[in-house]
Formats: structure tokens, sequence, C-alpha cells
């Protein structure tokens, strides 16, 4: 990802880190862009995979017995160890000495900002996905890309285009049709009675604070760290999710859900294997999810990541009616139909950005041709 600041201009029309603009900065090779891809498309797959797989065993943690709203927001940032590894490697690697690196006490006041953030935002998710049904639950967290384009447009300065606007107006008015609908909310999951009001104010919230989250990463790469290698997207992802899940496990022990772990265990419906093994197995797909999520914000925007993340909007509401016997109303189905229109919308702004750049590219380099055929003849 070390050339991204280039290679992205051809995803989004922005601005290098070196203040060139797309009319002006050296297109780059095929190798390049074909390198570039693999990361994006490696970065989709984790992000994709682990935010689906981790929001499915939450709610299972909830319908089979769990209730420790600390615990499950503890293994949304817990699996921080196994990046250890990559982050080593990657340290090993030269790194180019171009970029001054900044001082160490304010990086570090930033991750921990970044991860008190990050553990407030998962706190907020988990008591969403304790009071709603995951259909519900999913297309309300379309809305993040509402908020993110707004936040985008002043902390990133990111383009807001109509058909930007327009995919922002149909997912708002996506997340309002679900608000307005929860009479209709059947479920066979264990969803407690009078809370939609609640759960629906924490997913607008947590939706909201999620989006910032992500212009703030963007903002410490491109004016901070100035640099997006895999070795800056690993340490922001490592210390920012170290200081979330540190926070987390004093709120756990704060709270006194502690103490009710062992009981929490006992009377899991699956068993105590079972139990551990979901915790287990959502931790780690929370830290793929997060990797992922991280790796687009560096490489591309964090608009372009929150438009991957609500790829599974329309899949995550039909896996609920399949797994947890969530009632598919004519409402939630025209629901979730405006966010699907809404998020195309967005998709086709960005092939819009992509077909004027590489236009852009293209007339450049028949303009280099043409001088350096001319000064040929002349010699």
């Amino acid at each position: 990802m070390g050339d991204a600041a280039e290679i992205r201009l051809q995803i989004a029309g922005g601005v290098a880190d070196n203040g060139t603009s797309p009319a002006t900065a050296a297109p780059p090779t095929m190798s390049e862009r074909v390198r570039w891809w693999a990361v994006v498309l490696v970065n989709i797959v984790f992000l994709l995979g682990g935010q689906s797989v981790a929001s499915f065993l939450g709610r299972i943690y909830y319908d089979q017995g769990g209730r420790s709203l600390w615990m499950a927001t503890v293994v949304q940032s817990c699996g921080t160890p196994l990046a250890v590894p990559l982050l080593l490697y990657f340290r090993r690697r030269p790194r180019s000495t171009a970029v001054t690196r900044p001082p160490l006490l304010k990086i570090s006041a930033i991750y921990a900002g970044l991860g008190v953030l990050l553990a407030a935002d998962n706190l907020m998710y988990s008591y969403a996905l304790l009071y709603l049904p995951l259909s519900t639950y999913s297309l309300i967290c379309a809305t993040q890309l509402s908020f993110n384009a707004v936040f985008s447009y002043f902390l990133n300065k990111e383009k807001f285009t109509a058909l930007i606007l327009n995919s922002v107006v149909l997912l708002t008015f996506s997340a309002a049709l679900v608000g307005v609908s929860h009479g209709s909310d059947g479920t066979n999951s264990s969803v407690p009675e009078g809370k939609f009001p609640l759960g629906f104010a924490l997913t607008l919230s947590a939706s909201a604070l999620f989006s910032l989250i992500l212009s703030l990463m963007q903002l410490t790469f491109d004016k901070v760290l100035k640099s997006d290698t895999l070795y800056d997207v690993m340490e922001m992802q490592f210390w920012s999710n170290t200081a979330a899940a540190v926070v987390s496990v004093a709120g756990l022990f704060i709270s006194g859900e502690w103490s009710s772990l062992d009981g929490e265990m006992d009377g899991y419906k699956k068993g105590k294997v079972a139990y551990g093994m979901t915790l287990a197995w959502t931790a780690i797909s929370w830290q793929l999810a997060t990797v992922g999520m991280m790796g687009l914000v560096a490489a591309v925007s964090s608009l372009f990541t929150n438009v991957i993340s609500t790829v599974g909007l329309p899949l995550s509401p039909i896996v609920a009616v399949i797994f947890f016997g969530d009632r598919m109303d004519g409402v939630k189905v025209l629901a979730m139909l405006i966010g699907v229109w809404g998020f195309l919308s967005y998709i086709y702004q960005h092939y819009l950005d992509d077909a004027k750049v590489k236009k852009i590219l293209a007339e450049r380099l028949a303009d280099d041709d043409e001088h350096q055929t001319v000064k040929l003849n002349t010699e």
C-alpha cells in the first residue's frame, strides 16, 4: 500500500500526498496497479467476511444465553494479539526515510483517543444488537455511509456531488422507514420487549461515531503519519484496538459483569465449549474486519471503506430471515431496496470519477508522446 497515494487517483480522483493533482501525477505502472488492486481486494474480503460473521455470531451469543454487554464489547477489540506477527514482519522490512515520523507522544495520544472512541462505538453496537433483530440492525447500520459522506466532506475534503447527496438522502430515508415500522418487527431471536426505540437510537449513534472514526483515521494517515504503508496500517490497527480493549476490559470489571461470567457460561444453551468458541471466533472475525477496514481507509478513503461495508446490506436481512426467523415485511423490503439504490448511486459516482481520471491521464500521455515526437523531428 506504499504506492497508494498515487494509485488511488485511479479510484477517487483525489490528490496525492505530495500535492499533485491527477493531471500532473505520474501514472502508475501496470504492476503497481495490479499490486494495488490485489491489496484492495484482500482488504475487501477481510472487511466483508469479518463483519458479516461477527454480526452473525454476536446475535447467536445473545440468543444462546449470553447477556454480558461488556463481554460482547471486549471481543470486538481483544483480537489484537493476532496482528503481532504481521506487525513484527513489516517492522523488519526496510522503510522509506523520506517521511519523518511524528513525535511518539503525539501519535500515542491519537491512538489512545481512537481507542476510546472505538470502545464507546463497540459498546453502543453491543447494546443495539441485543435490542434489535439482525435484519433491522443491518438496515439501520447502512446510515453510516450518510454520516461518513458528511464527515469526509468537512474533514477529508471529499467531493460532495449530486449522486453522493442522492445516496445520503436515500440511505437516510431507508433508515427512517425502518424506524417507523418497528411495530411489525417479528423475530424468533431473544429481543427484549419495548427496547426498539433505544436500540434504534443506539444503532444510529454508533453508525455516526463509526463514520467519524473512519474519517479521523484517514486524516491521521494523510496529515500526521503522511504514509499509508502496510506497517502504518497494522500499527494503527494494533495500538488503537489495544486501547479499545483496555477500556472495554476496565468497563467489564467496573460494571461488575465479570462476576456473572461463570454463571453465563454454565447457562449457555449450547454448552461451555460453544460459549468459548463463539467468543473466540467473534474476536477473530472482528480482527479481520478491522484490518480490512483500516487497509481500505489507507489505500482509498474512509468514504470508500464505508461503501464497501454496506455491500452486505442486502445479505444480512436475508440471512436473518433464514437463521433467526426475522419477519421480512413489505416496509423492510422497501427499505432494503432504497438502501441498495443509495449504495449504487455512490458506486456510479466512483465510476464517473475513475473514468474522468483515466481520461485526464490518457490525454497527458498523448501530449507527452506528441511533444517527444516533435522534439525528435526538430533534432
